[in-house]
């Protein structure tokens, strides 16, 4: 069961990103009041999810590699690009 949690529309501006990392890391939910009125309800979509290091390695490990030709075009578009101005370019 997701812990809920009140929280007025003020305190929920103000920490608006921090609201929004504990429903998608912990998977809480949040009633936001205005004015001691519930008005809305913040929650995730569907159950909350972590991913590690490990994970990405695995994903990885499980997909094929690029074609080659994929790499040469990397390389023929790297050689097409500009060289980058050395300096500061706001200095100028």
């Amino acid at each position: 069961m997701p812990r809920t949690t009140t929280i007025s529309a003020t305190d929920a501006a103000r920490s608006f990103a921090a609201v929004l990392t504990r429903v998608a890391r912990k998977g809480e939910e949040f009633i936001v009041e205005r004015g001691g009125e519930p008005v809305c309800r913040i929650s995730p979509v569907g159950p909350a999810t972590r991913s590690s290091a490990t994970d990405l390695a695995r994903v990885l490990a499980d997909c094929s590699p690029p074609d080659p030709a994929y790499f040469r075009l990397l390389q023929e578009l790297g050689a097409k690009q500009d060289e980058t101005p050395l300096g500061d370019p706001w200095e100028r």
